[in-house]
């Protein structure tokens, strides 16, 4: 195994491709399946390095693009990197920037080199290549990072359809920028570079890029452009055909899903690794998870609900009874930031405490007992109430 990180798997489930594993990197180590919290710019917002970790976090994400722009890797990598910058312990992902192809697609330009964008600071224009990315990467000092790939939009917004032509080329230019980057990379013996795979929701394209990203060796791998405007049906599809085509000895990683549904899914098609900005985007704006699904807490209904979020749940909002349903409304109608903070604190300790019951499911082939606890599993994942 690669001298950045061991993965270990621990468990395997008798009827599907699900494992439990763990992955030991130079910051320490995490438990698989796992979710990742969303620090875009080094840090996930509202919240201190250890009340995240208290959620049972072990590993967060960070963003390349974004840290690039501001405060510059630089200054990061003159401060002692992004876990001392940022004041967490723990091991450390960094997205590549890929991802900003797709999302700022209305700002870039793309071309066999690289891409151009528009800054979203000052408007002045940045390039980032294959080789930039790493570059970047390797100043801020992150556990694993990703290679910089070519994430168009699965399907066309006007009539559903893939652009066959497009992700064609996606694919092909995301092998051949994945050779660069691994030619680029200046620390593998501290950092873990992960190839992304890449082909929308045509089969034949995510296996061929299966195929040209897999032929690196590489510590693990991901599959990207995923959740980028699929529908359920259609993600649950890419994710169960393109899981178990990934070496079986190296981490597996699904790029920004996502719903708890989508994360069961392809944690039985043998995925490890999960990040999504719902837990804290959501909290930002009241929305809370349970196990039942998400419920509005700025709605009428709660102004003198004297419960907490959900009942036996042991996060820091709701264990102890001190912050009841109608004290958080209270919080986000007056504009009070601890609303933001406790409903995130909540929702990230929710999907942790999914990954400990999917582990645990997986150990004991317990599928229907999970689903049983979890009613969410069995439904979409939208608002309940």
């Amino acid at each position: 195994m690669h001298h950045s990180l061991r993965f270990e798997i621990l468990n395997r489930c008798a009827t599907t491709h699900a494992r439990c594993g763990r992955v030991t990197t130079p910051n320490g180590s995490f438990d698989t399946p796992a979710f990742m919290p969303v620090g875009t710019r080094a840090s996930v917002k509202g919240l201190l390095p250890h009340e995240v970790a208290a959620t049972g976090s072990q590993i967060i994400l960070n963003n390349t693009y974004h840290l690039m722009l501001r405060p510059g890797e630089e200054l990061i990598r003159r401060m002692g990197g992004v876990h001392r910058f940022m004041g967490w312990h723990g091991p450390i992902l960094t997205d590549s920037g890929g991802y900003q192809v797709f999302s700022l697609s209305h700002i870039n330009r793309i071309d066999e080199d690289g891409v151009t964008f528009r800054s979203i600071i000052d408007g002045s224009p940045v390039r980032l290549t294959p080789e930039r990315s790493i570059q970047v990467q390797n100043a801020l000092g992150s556990d694993i990072i990703m290679a910089f790939d070519d994430c168009p939009p699965g399907t066309d917004p006007a009539d559903g359809i893939s652009d066959t032509v497009r992700l064609s080329a996606a694919v092909d230019r995301t092998g051949r920028w994945l050779d660069r980057c691994a030619a680029a990379h200046e620390r593998s013996r501290e950092q873990a570079l992960f190839g992304i795979v890449q082909g929308g929701t045509d089969l034949a394209l995510r296996s061929r890029s299966v195929e040209q990203v897999c032929s690196i060796d590489l510590p693990g791998y991901a599959i990207g452009g995923v959740a980028v405007g699929e529908g359920q049906e259609e993600i649950a599809r890419i994710v169960t055909y393109t899981g178990p085509l990934l070496p079986a000895d190296r981490p597996r990683y699904l790029m920004g899903v996502g719903y708890e549904r989508d994360i069961l899914t392809a944690v039985r098609a043998g995925v490890d690794m999960f990040d999504c900005v719902l837990p804290t985007r959501n909290g930002r704006n009241g929305n809370a998870f349970t196990r039942s699904g998400q419920i509005r807490l700025r709605n009428a209904q709660y102004s003198e609900d004297q419960g907490p979020i959900e009942a036996g749940c042991d996060c820091r909002a709701c264990a102890g009874g001190e912050f009841s349903r109608a004290y958080i409304r209270h919080l986000f109608i007056s504009k009070e930031m601890l609303g933001p903070i406790l409903v995130s604190l909540h929702n990230i300790r929710h999907f942790q405490r999914l990954m400990l019951d999917i582990r645990t499911a997986i150990a004991e082939d317990g599928w229907l007992q999970l689903v049983e606890d979890w009613p969410v599993l069995a439904g979409d994942g939208s608002i309940s109430a």
